[in-house]
């Protein structure tokens, strides 16, 4: 990795990186000459995070002092929501099963109101938008059926939504599975905006290699 960070980094203005383990970007990073933008590991997806935050600004306006809701497992999108929380300053509920709470270590990092739960109706009262995504994520398909036993009460549905505000939100970083942690009814529903959410990964992240090329 040190000796491609090197080579690499001398032929193009940024690299951007989807891999498995955390440490591989951050040793790219260590030894790149060009900033390194984190694609996804099992850790983090923050690019999704600034597609899910230009959305909500879209709709909703400033996301500060709001509540957001996650329901699902504490995977790489629930610990960006995490770091999302301290950095644009919302309150996050988290509703996992036990045994699928987010690391510890990174929950305890932040500085932001976050509360977990193991019930998605209590997690999601008076939320103003709620997120969920796949059960089993990449590289855990093997686990899916485990994964569908310990998630079947963590399904998003119109009961989950009527527990939020009226006018709340519902975010999904795509692909989805509908009739596994959504319903299709959510899914296309009017409080749906994963759409417009999708559309934003290409508008933020153009943003992003503009701030970091300028």
């Amino acid at each position: 990795i040190e000796d491609s960070a090197r080579v690499i980094s001398s032929m193009v203005d940024a690299v951007m990186i989807r891999t498995f383990e955390h440490s591989k970007v951050e040793t790219f990073a260590k030894f790149s000459s060009v900033p390194v933008i984190n694609a996804l590991t099992d850790d983090y997806h923050p690019c999704q995070l600034l597609a899910d935050m230009q959305t909500y600004q879209e709709h909703r306006g400033d996301i500060r002092g709001k509540t957001v809701t996650w329901i699902g497992d504490g995977n790489n999108m629930c610990h960006s929501y995490i770091n999302a929380a301290q950095q644009f300053g919302f309150n996050l509920n988290i509703a996992t099963p036990e045994g699928y709470e987010p690391k510890a270590s990174i929950v305890n990092a932040v500085n932001a109101r976050i509360r977990l739960f193991n019930d998605p109706l209590q997690a999601a009262k008076l939320a103003d938008l709620v997120v969920t995504d796949v059960w089993a994520s990449m590289g855990q398909e093997e686990e899916q059926r485990k994964r569908e036993a310990a998630f079947s009460a963590f399904q998003v549905d119109k009961n989950v939504m009527q527990q939020a505000t009226s006018d709340a939100l519902f975010m999904h970083c795509l692909p989805a599975h509908r009739g596994e942690e959504v319903t299709a009814e959510v899914i296309d529903g009017q409080q749906s905006v994963v759409w417009d959410e999708a559309e934003n990964r290409l508008h933020a992240q153009k943003a992003l290699l503009e701030f970091l090329c300028a």
